[in-house]
């Protein structure tokens, strides 16, 4: 469900050398165009031709990228030297996560190293228009489906092997426990980007290292397996893309969204530093 452009980039920046790229290859905007809010942004990008996105089965991605962000409207470098590192750890798609401070609403532009004058584009948005939660604000409590109440919803996780193990509590008792809180919104089975499904094995996975004082609470996205009736949980939320990944503090305070593709890493990153 979310909408990302392309654009065409003709060699990436690596630290490591021995790269084999394709002539054909674009960037992926893995990100959505419509939520993003001044302070730290989050841009992950992946590498892509014809064909589809870039696998290490496919060439031998770069383990960095360097990318810089201008001001599509004044041409000013918001920010210089950006470096990111690829992300692919439970996950078929790599990806590389930008992170870059933006203090104003307005378009930028993503330059990547080797890419088009154009870069990708960025919009940035005042918080006041955006519906969705946002970074430093409480988490909305929402009686998420369970497995002893699916609140009309069913089933209440299209996961393949069967339902998931984050369905024994709602997400309102999950931000009353004092506990930290992983919420994911996502569909593994109807999924368009192909990256709900790991990222619900990715966070099950992780569940099993991260001890007693994180929750990791689950709502799919449809009602019903015909994938036309939006779930409640969505329209809670005003969503319209998926997956998204909220991550709170243990008071229920959104300290991290990440948007549309993420690992294991990425994740276990955020609840660490929520630990120091």
């Amino acid at each position: 469900m979310v909408a990302g452009g392309a654009v065409l980039l003709a060699a990436c920046g690596s630290d490591g050398g021995g790269t084999s790229l394709p002539n054909d290859l674009s960037i992926v905007q893995r990100f959505p165009g419509t939520v993003l809010v001044p302070g730290e942004l989050r841009l992950p990008i992946s590498l892509a031709t014809q064909k589809g996105v870039l696998t290490d089965d496919d060439a031998t991605l770069p383990d960095t990228l360097n990318a810089r962000l201008i001001n599509a409207d004044t041409g000013n470098v918001v920010a210089d030297s950006l470096s990111a590192t690829k992300h692919d750890n439970n996950i078929p798609q790599p990806y590389w996560p930008f992170i870059v401070t933006v203090t104003e609403p307005g378009i930028y532009s993503l330059i990547v190293e080797g890419g088009p004058d154009t870069g990708a584009a960025v919009q940035v948005v005042d918080r006041k228009s955006v519906a969705i939660p946002l970074v430093d604000d409480p988490l909305p409590p929402f009686d998420t489906p369970t497995t002893s109440d699916a609140r009309g919803v069913n089933p209440i996780c299209t996961r393949a092997e069967g339902v998931c193990p984050f369905h024994d509590i709602t997400l309102s008792d999950a931000l009353s426990s004092g506990k930290k809180v992983v919420y994911l919104i996502g569909t593994p089975a109807y999924c368009q980007t192909g990256t709900c499904a790991p990222a619900l094995d990715a966070l099950i996975s992780l569940s099993k290292s991260t001890g007693d004082d994180v929750v990791f609470v689950h709502a799919d996205v449809y009602t019903d397996d015909s994938a036309e009736n939006v779930a409640p949980a969505v329209r809670a939320y005003n969503l319209t893309f998926e997956p998204s990944l909220f991550i709170t503090d243990a008071s229920g305070t959104l300290r991290r969204r990440l948007d549309a593709i993420f690992d294991v890493d990425e994740v276990n990153d955020v609840l660490s530093a929520l630990s120091g």
